[in-house]
C-alpha cells in the first residue's frame, strides 16, 4: 500500500556503529611498585543487562565453571521516536546518483528520528567501573558524532550525534555471602539518526538547457523579450576517442602552432584533445593550428608525432556522465520581431 520494498538498513547501522565505539576500552591493575600486572579489554555485546546479571547470579558455587566473567559491557536500543525539531518539509526532494544502475534519481528528504541507546557497564570493583567511565565520558559534550553511510545506495552520509542524556548507578551488593556482586553502571544516549524512503523508481531528466528572455519594458506580461541568453553544458573532455586526425609532428610544451596530417573536419573556436591536454583552436591555416595550450584546467605536456588529435564537440556533450565535472557553453541572441517564448509550445509565437 505505502510503497514498493526498500530496506537501508539505518537503524541497524546506528547501533552497529554506537558498538563500535567502546570496543576497544581497557582496564590496568598495579601493584604497589605502579606496574602494571594485569590488562584487560573489555569486552562488549548487544543485549539487555538483565541477561547478564542472570548469567551472573546462576552458578553461585565454587565448584561450577564461571558463568560470566567481569567486567563486561552491554547495549541495547530502548526506544525510536520521532524528532519534530529537525523536520523538513513532507515534500521537499534532492536529487542523487542511485549507484546500481549509475542513474540520476529523486530523492525525498529523510525524516529525523531519535534511537534511545542504552549502555551498561558491568564490573565487580568500582575501580574497574571509574577506569570504564574515564575512558567514555570526556569524549561526550555532551554529544559525539559518528559519519554514517545512511543510504549507502545513493552515497548519502551524514553525522549523527551520539547524545549523552543520563548516568545512573546500581550496586548489587544485597545477599548472602555466596551471592556475586555487581556494579552496574548505565549511561542513556540518543541517536539523532535519519530515516529515508524510497528512491524514485523512474530516472530523472538532467536539465540540458537553460533559457533566460530579458525585456527591456516593465510590463513584463505584454512585452516582448529583446535579449536571450541560453547556456548548455560542454564536455570538457572527449568521450568518444573520434580520432579526427593526428598530429604531423612531434610537440613540446612551449608550441602553440601544431601541424596536422588533415584539418578540413576541425573548426576555428572548438576544442580538441592531445592524449590527456586540452586545446583551443583560435586559427587554422591549411594544416596548421594556432592553439591555446592547457585549456579546461589540464596540464600542458609534451605529446609525439602521430599522436591522435580528438574534438571536443556536441557528440562528447551528451555522454557527460553524472559524477563528471562539466562547463558550459553561453550562447545570447538579440530580438526584435515582438515575439515571446511559449513554454507549453516550446517555441517563438
Amino acid at each position: 500500500m505505502l510503497s514498493n520494498y526498500f530496506y537501508h538498513e539505518i537503524l541497524r547501522k546506528t547501533i552497529i556503529s554506537f558498538g563500535t565505539l567502546f570496543n576497544d576500552i581497557q582496564i590496568k591493575h598495579k601493584d604497589r611498585s605502579g606496574n602494571d600486572y594485569s590488562v584487560v579489554t573489555v569486552p562488549i555485546a548487544y543485549g539487555p543487562i538483565q541477561k547478564f546479571l542472570a548469567r551472573i547470579e546462576q552458578s553461585p558455587s565454587v565448584k561450577k565453571e564461571v558463568a560470566i566473567t567481569l567486567p563486561r559491557m552491554s547495549f541495547e536500543m530502548t526506544g525510536i521516536s520521532y524528532d519534530p525539531t529537525r523536520k523538513s518539509s513532507n515534500m521537499q526532494t534532492f536529487k542523487a546518483v542511485d549507484k546500481d544502475n549509475n542513474q540520476l534519481t529523486k530523492v525525498f528528504m529523510p525524516v529525523p528520528y531519535n534511537v534511545n541507546i542504552s549502555l551498561s557497564i558491568l564490573t565487580k570493583l568500582n575501580e574497574d567501573a571509574l577506569q570504564i567511565l574515564e575512558q567514555i565520558l570526556p569524549y561526550f559534550q555532551p554529544h559525539f558524532n559518528l559519519t554514517l553511510d545512511l543510504a549507502d545506495s545513493i552515497g548519502e552520509k551524514r553525522d549523527i550525534p551520539m547524545v549523552l542524556n543520563n548516568i545512573s548507578m546500581d550496586d548489587q551488593y544485597e545477599g548472602d555471602f555466596t551471592t556475586r556482586r555487581a556494579l552496574i553502571y548505565t549511561l542513556d544516549f540518543t541517536a539523532k539518526t535519519y530515516m529515508f524512503g524510497p528512491t524514485s523508481n523512474g530516472n530523472e531528466a538532467l536539465i540540458k538547457q537553460v533559457q533566460v528572455d530579458y525585456h527591456t519594458d516593465t510590463n513584463t506580461v505584454n512585452s516582448s523579450r529583446q535579449l536571450r541568453y541560453v547556456a548548455e553544458p560542454r564536455a570538457l573532455k572527449d568521450y568518444n576517442s573520434d580520432a579526427t586526425t593526428v598530429i604531423a609532428e612531434d610537440l613540446d610544451t612551449k608550441e602553440t602552432e601544431i601541424t596536422v596530417s588533415d584539418a578540413t573536419s576541425l573548426i576555428v573556436n572548438s576544442y580538441i584533445q592531445i592524449d590527456n591536454e586540452a586545446m583551443y583552436i583560435r586559427e587554422i591555416t591549411g594544416n596548421t593550428l594556432l592553439v591555446n595550450r592547457g585549456e579546461n584546467g589540464t596540464t600542458i605536456s609534451e605529446h609525439n608525432s602521430g599522436s591522435a588529435l580528438n574534438v571536443i564537440n556536441s557528440n562528447d556533450d551528451v555522454l557527460i556522465s553524472l559524477d563528471d565535472d562539466f562547463g558550459f557553453s553561453e550562447y545570447r541572441y538579440d530580438y526584435g520581431d515582438g515575439k515571446t517564448y511559449s513554454t507549453t509550445k516550446g517555441t517563438d509565437v
